[in-house]
């Protein structure tokens, strides 16, 4: 039985398909919608506001006084005062670049080590357990020894700051390899690929992700180390001012120290999710209900 065809040569049904496309219907969850008439951005900011908001009306009601800890806008002008001073701008370009030699140093030191311990048998017994004993160690009480070694310029904060990003970021990589599913890599080796390209293309990615928490991570450390850092002999830098003031109890100045810690903080760890997008796109991952 034939089917009739219309004056184009074609099926009713097929005509009919041709002018009436069938509509798509797109659903919309009640997150994204929640998302769409709200930006994140806001919700991420209402904790924070809260609380200097907080802050202030305990410092305005007199709970606080400014011998305790200074009121926000009193830290706030004290922050303007220092930068149009200078004094901010030599401490923070002082402190980054403490910060910065030692993440560099740490960072090379770090994925030699966990890249031969990860890859290597016989690179694990040597040098995992003198890492393992070592990373349980304070680094902080090292600073004595330091000074012995390096005397009280430069060498022993940056060898301070090295030391706190090394041991972190190590353990990461380090199981970052080792975790690496054992599947992959022999369906690499089944599609003919060589040691390298296995290390290249499979290892490497998949310790990827590990590698870059141990990185956040470690510029945390970094952070914390310069502290203690600073206190050795520094003449210039954010933790000098921050004794100075301790000195003086300029609680203002303090505050507004320690407000520069955490924005260099947050930026860094901002570069490295920035970094994480773009080394880890090929990687869905999930980013919460």
């Amino acid at each position: 039985m034939t089917a009739s065809l219309s004056s184009t040569g074609r099926a009713p049904t097929e005509a009919r398909a041709d002018r009436d496309p069938i509509p798509v219907t797109t659903v919309r969850t009640r997150t994204a919608r929640r998302e769409n008439r709200v930006p994140r951005w806001v919700f991420k900011l209402v904790s924070p506001v809260a609380l200097v908001a907080l802050w202030q009306l305990l410092s305005s009601t007199g709970v606080l006084s400014d011998d305790i800890l200074a009121s926000p806008a009193t830290v706030l002008g004290t922050g303007v005062g220092l930068w149009e001073e200078g004094r901010l701008q030599e401490a923070i370009l002082t402190s980054v670049q403490r910060v910065g030699a030692g993440l560099a140093i740490g960072v090379v030191a770090a994925v030699v080590l966990a890249t031969l311990s990860g890859l290597f048998r016989r690179g694990e017994d040597i040098i995992d357990a003198p890492m393992q004993m070592l990373r349980t160690v304070p680094v902080i009480g090292l600073i004595p020894l330091l000074i012995i070694w390096f005397g009280i310029g430069e060498q022993p904060k940056i060898v301070l700051i090295s030391l706190a990003v090394t041991f972190p970021l190590y353990m990461n990589i380090y199981g970052g390899i080792r975790n690496v599913d054992a599947g992959l890599v022999e369906a690499a080796k089944t599609l003919g690929l060589g040691w390298f390209a296995q290390v290249r293309h499979v290892i490497l990615p998949a310790a990827m992700p590990n590698a870059l928490v141990g990185l956040r991570y470690s510029l945390g450390s970094a952070w914390l180390a310069l502290v203690f850092g600073e206190t050795i002999n520094a003449t210039a830098g954010i933790g000098y001012e921050m004794n100075m003031a301790r000195e003086f109890l300029q609680t203002d100045v303090i505050v507004v120290c320690l407000v520069l810690y955490a924005l260099l903080g947050l930026v860094a760890d901002f570069v490295v999710r920035l970094l994480e997008r773009v080394v880890l796109a090929w990687r869905p991952a999930f980013s919460g209900a």
